[in-house]
């Protein structure tokens, strides 16, 4: 172990230490798998695979600090834009980690429920396949919820729950006044367990939330967390000043409700 290891762990501990109250639900924007590619003097294939063994990594992290929930935004209906090369590699990627799903035994041990978010007509036959079946293999499960947004748009997801209700209004199985914000979240959600988002983190040093769960987040006011590092260079002490930052909002919160 190197001097820097030694650093490194202790940080890591201290950061631990600082965080009292831990999310439930972590949403990240894993940005920057081009970035960081560029900068090695790779391919943006080999880039995208590097970032999948981070989110290996990240999601080991999450699992032994106890969050349950991470929905991680993978592919978005803008991402269908890039180069014909480029999503198909992403297509084939995001196939072959939902296949090892079946197999692998870190979810059926720690019995972790994986959920896809998205507009799944906009997915090829095969990925919708592997998608359906990694659902079916973990749906039993409840410790933990790895939830994957692939196709995903926010504004996209809201207006198709929209259009479903208009239809059972149209229908005569529902009265339009009686449309509220619980059964909307119902539609958006109803065939999957997934809470409100506490907490967002964006790597690649952009700062914004590109409309990533925003009924769920924006409308529970989440905390946010930007960092610097390309989603293939992030560590766990990143995770942890994340975690930090919604630890210092519930802090505050809890201060204004006391009259501190």
């Amino acid at each position: 172990m190197t001097v820097r290891d030694m650093i490194y762990g202790i940080y890591a501990r201290i950061l631990t230490s600082q965080c009292q109250h831990l999310p439930n639900h972590i949403a990240i924007i894993q940005d920057g798998n081009r970035r960081y590619a560029r900068t090695q003097g790779i391919s943006a294939a080999e880039g995208h695979r590097a970032g999948a063994d981070t989110t290996e990594k990240m999601l080991d992290w999450a699992r032994e600090l106890g969050i349950r929930h991470i929905t991680l935004y993978c592919f978005s209906t803008e991402n269908f834009t890039r180069s014909r090369e480029e999503v198909d590699e992403l297509i084939t990627l995001f196939r072959e980690e939902l296949d090892r799903v079946v197999e692998d035994p870190r979810i059926h041990t720690n019995r972790i429920r994986v959920q896809v978010l998205g507009d799944r007509s906009l997915l090829p036959t095969d990925l919708l396949a592997s998608v359906e079946r990694a659902e079916k293999v973990t749906r039993e499960y409840g410790n933990y919820f790895i939830n994957l947004a692939l196709a995903y748009g926010g504004r996209n997801e809201i207006v198709r729950a929209a259009k479903d209700l208009l239809g059972q209004v149209k229908g005569g199985r529902l009265r339009a006044e009686e449309i509220d914000p619980a059964m909307i979240e119902h539609q958006l959600y109803s065939e999957k367990q997934i809470p409100p988002v506490d907490l967002i983190v964006r790597t690649g040093n952009e700062h914004r939330t590109s409309n990533f769960l925003p009924w769920l987040a924006n409308g529970n006011e989440c905390a946010v967390y930007f960092c610097a590092p390309n989603w293939p260079a992030f560590r766990k002490v990143d995770l942890l000043r994340a975690i930090r930052v919604y630890d210092q909002r519930i802090r505050l919160q809890k201060g204004k409700t006391s009259g501190v």
